[in-house]
């Protein structure tokens, strides 16, 4: 038998060459995959077997296994709107999320967008005995809580620990503080969680590092995982002497004899005279002459016909019509309720608090007792229909959630990219250059500052807008920016405008001092008084009160 004959790769043509290393780099990616992944879950195959649906009556929405728009790869699809979902997986062995570094990814497609509704994965700590899949609900047990969620004012990629205090046995939900938002298009995207042995927890979309917190830190996590180690003293009771006004009116003070409380704001103005011309006799307004009645008009249910009335035009060329009368002016006396001035209180002790005492529910912790995942499972409530999920990888190193981002989730991303790209340009719609996209992202970083948690709605809202924008210029972002920086001057400055005062209550040369109850009782004055002027009907102007 003679010998088989060697080809060299430098006789194949190039394309050829290149597919071949192409195929053996992505074998090579797949097969370190594969040794450090502990759970993967592609949806390649129909999920019915593996995958359960929840029997609760609540969980009314179909599951199916489904293609992603445009592409040949499967994922678990959230089929209809308005409807409550639950579905779960039981892992074959409970996986440890405490040992080294563990890795939480998957991908989601929001196909139809997301108004209102979830995408988030729960991993479900060992259940009680006796507790079966179809059982699944919203009151399963979670180790850790993790993804979107998007309705009203919320827009987070959640992260929640429920932890087990220590000394009480309680487990508590520990909230990530100012997580990240929501991509807000409809392309597939990456959403990865790395838990590190160094307590470290890092928060990825689309493999960008988005959020960096620390388990242990009282400033990552609400409420913190470890607890005070004090508290207010619950019995302990403000003393019926303490006095927390820090000004006090002058008890000494005198009201002036010259001071008329009873004196009107306004008086007639004695030294006005009538205008020359001014018609006594001639109505504002008069019956209009070439009105008639309707054929159709019946006296006994609509009524006696009126004719309507329209402006006297004997009073457009006259100083004015009707009955004249003095206008009002400023009364000079008028100095309003008379008031104490106010002095510093003598016996102010402060604002009370009690006093702190030893938290019996303090404990030190090294590492948070993070419970092991025993089952994958989705449980959300949705106004929107076509939510895709696909591509769940629980994994012991990041390479490997790397890897997978790379070969799963990458290159359909840039098909749906680009797509998108194409349907914009057919519609005419600009699409965002380089430097616009910066923008965007820098203004969705300035949203997740903390002190700007109360306005983040609005400005999500806002970038959102501007983003999809189908003209949008520089000038656009820029406005952008100026809001932005106009909620941060409010923020740091304050946000109450003076109101111009015309007429204003006088004391006997001192300023009234506001304390910190008036302040409160007069913002909300404030807010009355511009709802009043702001509702009040508009006034018709006349000549007379010229």
């Amino acid at each position: 038998m003679g010998e088989g004959k060697r080809v060299s790769l430098s006789l194949l043509p190039l394309s050829v060459v290149s597919v071949v290393f192409a195929l053996i780099i992505s074998f090579a990616s797949l097969q370190l995959c594969a040794s450090h992944s502990i759970f993967y879950e592609s949806f390649d195959d129909n999920f019915e077997g593996r995958w359960v649906v929840s029997e609760k009556e609540d969980y009314t929405g179909v599951w199916k296994h489904a293609k992603s728009d445009g592409h040949e790869d499967h994922g678990l699809l959230v089929s209809e709107k308005a409807k409550k979902y639950a579905i779960v997986k039981e892992l074959d062995e409970a996986v440890s999320l405490k040992d080294g570094t563990a890795v939480l990814q998957f991908e989601v497609r929001l196909q139809n967008g997301l108004e209102c509704g979830g995408a988030y994965l729960k991993y479900l700590r060992p259940q009680d005995a006796g507790w079966a899949s179809k059982e699944f609900d919203n009151e399963s047990p979670y180790s850790i809580m993790f993804g979107p969620d998007k309705c009203g004012s919320t827009n987070k990629v959640h992260f929640i620990l429920k932890h087990k205090n220590p000394k009480t046995g309680e487990y508590i939900e520990h909230h990530l503080k100012y997580p990240p938002s929501v991509p807000s298009d409809k392309l597939s995207h990456v959403y990865t969680a790395i838990l590190k042995p160094d307590n470290e927890v890092l928060i990825l979309i689309d493999g960008e590092e988005k959020k960096k917190a620390n388990f242990l830190s009282s400033e990552d996590f609400e409420p913190p995982i470890i607890p005070s180690q004090t508290i207010p003293d619950p019995d302990d009771k403000k003393p019926e002497d303490w006095d927390e006004r820090a000004k006090i009116p002058d008890p000494n003070a005198v009201k002036p004899d010259d001071w008329d409380e009873d004196a009107l704001m306004e008086i007639e103005d004695e030294e006005a005279v009538k205008p020359e011309g001014w018609l006594d006799d001639e109505p504002e307004e008069i019956e209009d002459p070439e009105a008639s009645k309707p054929e159709d008009w019946d006296d006994e249910e609509d009524g006696e016909w009126e004719a309507p009335k329209i402006e006297n035009q004997k009073c457009e060329i006259a100083p004015g019509c009707g009955e004249w009368k003095r206008p009002m002016k400023r009364n000079p006396a008028y100095k309003g309720k008379w008031h104490a001035p106010v002095i510093d209180n003598p016996n102010y002790k402060g604002i009370w608090k009690p006093q702190q005492i030893p938290n019996p529910d303090y404990f030190e912790l090294d590492q948070p007792d993070i419970e092991p995942v025993a089952a994958i499972g989705i449980e959300i409530w949705t106004m929107q229909d076509g939510i895709l999920f696909d591509n769940i990888l629980i994994a012991s190193d990041e390479k490997t959630a790397e890897s997978y981002r790379v070969t799963t989730w990458k290159p359909k991303f840039e098909v749906e990219k680009e797509k998108q790209k194409a349907e914009d340009a057919a519609a005419g719609v600009d699409v965002l250059s380089g430097f616009q996209h910066k923008i965007f992202e820098l203004l969705y970083k300035i949203a997740d500052v903390s002190f700007l948690n109360a306005y983040k709605p609005k400005l999500l809202d806002l970038i959102e807008k501007g983003e999809k924008q189908p003209k949008l210029t520089i000038g656009i972002l820029a406005s952008i920016v100026i809001v932005f920086f106009s909620i941060i001057f409010k923020i740091v400055f304050g946000g109450k405008k003076l109101k111009p005062v015309k007429v204003t209550e006088q004391t006997n040369n001192t300023t009234v001092a506001e304390t910190p109850n008036d302040q409160g009782s007069s913002g909300e004055k404030e807010e009355e008084n511009d709802k009043e002027v702001t509702n009040a009907p508009r006034k018709r102007s006349t000549r007379r009160e010229n």
